[in-house]
């Protein structure tokens, strides 16, 4: 059968897999009692947790990001295999602070996009805990190669986890429409 007779042919749609995720949710208290913003708060690290698009939107806004259309960041979650989130609890208020996610082929190899740390929050240990969360939630699933993207400004913090750029020669390309 040549290739697109596979496409043509009537029962093709039971031959495709099916995107699902067989992560399961989970929260974990991951510091109890942080003194931040002259305000005790427990932080919470969630995996695969609805996530408020907007609240998301304005955690990447903190930090500078281009806006996104919403309707095309829920595209992404959906899409995504592995998301991974930091809230800050006081009392009854929560609020995201931080945030990554993964796609992968659920087989090999994952890619690791939109690690975000709200300013205020940076530099006490929280992106290391994220990614760490992240990258231990994929090797779970047997995921062996993880690759990222990563402004030159924050290469020696993805170094410091452990990744390495061009290894073994390797270059990443890319292809834009003119």
């Amino acid at each position: 059968m040549t290739f697109w007779q596979f496409f043509f042919k009537k029962d093709y749609k039971n031959k495709i897999h099916k995107n699902t995720n067989s992560i399961k949710s989970k929260e974990t208290l991951l510091i109890e009692n942080i003194n931040c913003q002259n305000q005790i708060n427990n932080i919470y690290i969630t995996i695969n947790q609805k996530i408020n698009l907007y609240e998301l939107e304005e955690l990447c806004d903190s930090v500078g990001w281009v806006k996104r259309p919403i309707k095309k960041v829920k595209i992404a979650l959906d899409n995504s295999f592995l998301t991974v989130c930091l809230f800050y609890q006081n009392n009854q208020q929560r609020s995201l602070i931080g945030f990554a996610r993964a796609t992968s082929d659920h087989s090999f190899n994952a890619t690791i996009w939109d690690v975000v740390i709200h300013p205020d929050f940076q530099n006490k240990g929280l992106g290391k805990a994220l990614m760490n969360e992240l990258i231990k939630e994929l090797r779970y699933q047997d995921i062996s190669t993880i690759t990222l993207f990563a402004d030159p400004q924050v290469l020696n913090f993805y170094r410091n986890l452990g990744f390495m750029t061009d290894p073994d020669g390797v270059k990443g390309m890319f292809w834009y429409p003119l």
